[in-house]
Protein backbone atom coordinates (compact mmCIF):
# COMPACT_ATOMS: atom_id res chain seq x y z
CA UNK A 1 0.00 0.00 0.00
CA UNK A 2 1.22 3.50 -0.69
CA UNK A 3 0.90 6.03 1.40
CA UNK A 4 1.36 10.18 0.72
CA UNK A 5 5.09 11.15 0.38
CA UNK A 6 5.75 7.70 -1.05
CA UNK A 7 5.93 6.37 2.23
CA UNK A 8 5.07 2.29 1.65
CA UNK A 9 3.59 0.20 3.94
CA UNK A 10 3.49 -3.43 4.03
CA UNK A 11 0.18 -4.93 5.76
CA UNK A 12 1.64 -8.00 6.19
CA UNK A 13 4.92 -7.42 8.40
CA UNK A 14 4.52 -8.22 11.93
CA UNK A 15 6.26 -5.69 14.54
CA UNK A 16 7.80 -7.51 17.22
CA UNK A 17 9.49 -4.38 18.61
CA UNK A 18 7.16 -4.45 21.64
CA UNK A 19 6.20 -7.83 22.74
CA UNK A 20 6.00 -8.04 26.83
CA UNK A 21 5.73 -4.55 26.97
CA UNK A 22 2.10 -5.01 27.01
CA UNK A 23 1.77 -5.50 31.34
CA UNK A 24 4.45 -2.47 31.86
CA UNK A 25 2.09 -0.37 29.39
CA UNK A 26 -0.85 -1.32 31.23
CA UNK A 27 0.82 -0.60 34.35
CA UNK A 28 2.48 2.94 33.44
CA UNK A 29 -1.01 3.55 31.97
CA UNK A 30 -2.90 3.30 35.68
CA UNK A 31 -0.22 4.54 37.34
CA UNK A 32 -0.43 7.61 35.74
CA UNK A 33 -3.58 7.47 35.94
CA UNK A 34 -3.97 7.38 39.75
CA UNK A 35 -1.20 10.13 39.58
CA UNK A 36 -3.15 12.08 37.56
CA UNK A 37 -6.17 11.50 40.14
CA UNK A 38 -4.55 12.22 43.26
CA UNK A 39 -5.01 8.34 44.53
CA UNK A 40 -1.50 7.16 44.64
CA UNK A 41 2.06 8.29 43.89
CA UNK A 42 3.50 5.26 42.21
CA UNK A 43 6.23 4.83 39.37
CA UNK A 44 8.45 2.51 37.19
CA UNK A 45 12.25 2.48 38.44
CA UNK A 46 14.85 3.37 36.28
CA UNK A 47 17.62 0.58 35.74
CA UNK A 48 20.64 1.52 36.65
CA UNK A 49 23.47 1.60 34.42
CA UNK A 50 27.18 2.84 33.58
CA UNK A 51 27.20 4.21 29.98
CA UNK A 52 30.53 3.70 28.66
CA UNK A 53 30.69 4.56 25.10
CA UNK A 54 28.55 7.04 23.16
CA UNK A 55 28.03 7.77 19.66
CA UNK A 56 27.77 11.48 18.89
CA UNK A 57 26.81 11.95 15.13
CA UNK A 58 24.94 15.43 16.41
CA UNK A 59 23.35 16.36 19.89
CA UNK A 60 19.88 15.01 18.82
CA UNK A 61 21.64 11.96 17.59
CA UNK A 62 23.38 10.40 20.57
CA UNK A 63 23.25 6.46 20.81
CA UNK A 64 24.78 4.71 23.45
CA UNK A 65 27.28 2.33 22.14
CA UNK A 66 28.37 0.23 25.40
CA UNK A 67 26.95 0.16 29.13
CA UNK A 68 27.26 -2.21 31.79
CA UNK A 69 24.62 -2.50 34.88
CA UNK A 70 25.58 -0.67 37.95
CA UNK A 71 24.09 -2.52 39.87
CA UNK A 72 21.12 -5.72 40.48
CA UNK A 73 18.26 -3.59 40.19
CA UNK A 74 15.40 -4.04 42.59
CA UNK A 75 11.58 -4.57 41.67
CA UNK A 76 9.75 -2.67 38.89
CA UNK A 77 7.49 -0.19 40.92
CA UNK A 78 7.34 1.36 43.73
CA UNK A 79 5.58 4.42 45.81
CA UNK A 80 3.26 5.43 48.06
CA UNK A 81 -0.45 4.52 48.46
CA UNK A 82 -2.51 5.87 51.30
CA UNK A 83 0.58 6.46 53.52
CA UNK A 84 1.55 3.22 52.94
CA UNK A 85 5.11 1.86 50.84
CA UNK A 86 4.24 -0.20 47.74
CA UNK A 87 6.70 -2.15 46.17
CA UNK A 88 5.97 -4.85 43.20
CA UNK A 89 7.29 -6.87 40.33
CA UNK A 90 5.45 -7.49 37.30
CA UNK A 91 6.29 -9.75 35.42
CA UNK A 92 4.77 -11.87 31.89
CA UNK A 93 5.12 -15.32 30.68
CA UNK A 94 3.81 -17.46 27.93
CA UNK A 95 3.80 -20.71 29.11
CA UNK A 96 0.12 -21.61 30.04
CA UNK A 97 0.99 -24.11 32.78
CA UNK A 98 2.96 -22.18 35.12
CA UNK A 99 5.35 -19.27 35.62
CA UNK A 100 8.81 -20.01 35.10
CA UNK A 101 11.09 -19.15 38.20
CA UNK A 102 14.02 -17.80 36.10
CA UNK A 103 11.23 -15.22 35.22
CA UNK A 104 12.57 -13.46 38.53
CA UNK A 105 15.73 -13.07 40.25
CA UNK A 106 17.10 -14.09 43.73
CA UNK A 107 18.02 -10.49 44.53
CA UNK A 108 14.40 -9.26 43.47
CA UNK A 109 12.76 -11.77 46.02
CA UNK A 110 15.03 -10.81 48.74
CA UNK A 111 13.64 -7.32 48.27
CA UNK A 112 10.50 -7.98 48.06
CA UNK A 113 11.04 -9.88 51.97
CA UNK A 114 12.69 -6.83 52.82
CA UNK A 115 10.13 -4.61 51.95
CA UNK A 116 7.41 -7.14 53.65
CA UNK A 117 9.78 -7.05 56.86
CA UNK A 118 9.98 -3.06 57.14
CA UNK A 119 6.34 -3.35 57.19
CA UNK A 120 5.57 -2.63 53.68
CA UNK A 121 3.17 -3.51 51.14
CA UNK A 122 4.87 -6.08 48.09
CA UNK A 123 3.38 -8.38 45.95
CA UNK A 124 3.72 -9.08 42.17
CA UNK A 125 1.52 -9.10 39.15
CA UNK A 126 1.73 -11.81 36.76
CA UNK A 127 0.09 -12.05 33.45
CA UNK A 128 0.00 -14.95 31.69
CA UNK A 129 -0.12 -13.86 28.00
CA UNK A 130 -1.54 -17.23 26.40
CA UNK A 131 -4.64 -16.30 28.21
CA UNK A 132 -4.44 -12.49 28.58
CA UNK A 133 -5.23 -13.12 32.56
CA UNK A 134 -3.45 -11.03 34.97
CA UNK A 135 -3.41 -12.09 38.69
CA UNK A 136 -1.99 -9.80 41.82
CA UNK A 137 -0.34 -12.00 44.45
CA UNK A 138 1.03 -11.30 47.97
CA UNK A 139 4.97 -11.30 47.93
CA UNK A 140 4.60 -13.24 51.43
CA UNK A 141 2.19 -15.76 49.97
CA UNK A 142 4.45 -16.25 46.95
CA UNK A 143 7.99 -16.68 49.32
CA UNK A 144 6.77 -18.77 51.34
CA UNK A 145 5.28 -21.44 48.56
CA UNK A 146 8.84 -20.91 46.74
CA UNK A 147 10.34 -22.19 49.84
CA UNK A 148 8.47 -24.84 50.58
CA UNK A 149 7.97 -26.75 47.30
CA UNK A 150 11.81 -25.71 46.18
CA UNK A 151 10.59 -26.07 42.82
CA UNK A 152 11.67 -23.92 39.64
CA UNK A 153 8.25 -23.19 38.29
CA UNK A 154 4.69 -22.03 39.69
CA UNK A 155 2.13 -23.62 38.49
CA UNK A 156 -0.94 -21.36 37.50
CA UNK A 157 -2.97 -23.25 39.89
CA UNK A 158 -1.09 -21.53 42.48
CA UNK A 159 -1.75 -18.15 41.26
CA UNK A 160 -5.79 -18.75 40.79
CA UNK A 161 -6.15 -20.39 44.37
CA UNK A 162 -3.71 -17.30 46.01
CA UNK A 163 -3.72 -15.13 43.30
CA UNK A 164 -6.17 -11.71 42.38
CA UNK A 165 -7.42 -11.73 39.41
CA UNK A 166 -6.97 -7.86 37.27
CA UNK A 167 -9.66 -7.33 34.71
CA UNK A 168 -8.84 -4.73 32.35
CA UNK A 169 -11.02 -1.65 31.97
CA UNK A 170 -10.69 1.07 30.22
CA UNK A 171 -9.53 3.73 33.47
CA UNK A 172 -7.61 2.54 35.08
CA UNK A 173 -6.58 0.08 33.10
CA UNK A 174 -5.47 -2.44 35.85
CA UNK A 175 -7.39 -0.97 39.13
CA UNK A 176 -4.38 -3.17 41.06
CA UNK A 177 -5.06 -1.14 44.24
CA UNK A 178 -8.91 -1.90 44.35
CA UNK A 179 -7.37 -5.22 45.39
CA UNK A 180 -4.49 -3.59 47.91
CA UNK A 181 -7.15 -1.94 49.80
CA UNK A 182 -9.08 -5.34 50.01
CA UNK A 183 -5.62 -7.32 51.30
CA UNK A 184 -3.94 -4.99 53.07
CA UNK A 185 -5.49 -1.87 54.05
CA UNK A 186 -9.46 -3.77 54.54
CA UNK A 187 -9.53 -1.88 58.47
CA UNK A 188 -8.04 1.79 57.43
CA UNK A 189 -10.59 4.28 56.54
CA UNK A 190 -10.27 5.54 52.70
Amino acid sequence: MNYPNNIKKDSHKINYSNRGMGLEQDLNETNNYYLQNNIAVIHKKPTPITIVKVDYKSRIDAVIKEAYFKTPSTTDYNGVYRGKYIDFEAKETKNKKFFPLVNIHNHQLKHLESVINSGGIAFLIIRFTSYNETYLVDADTFLKYIAKEKKTTVPLAFFKENGYVLKEKYNPRLDYLNIVDKIYLKGDEA
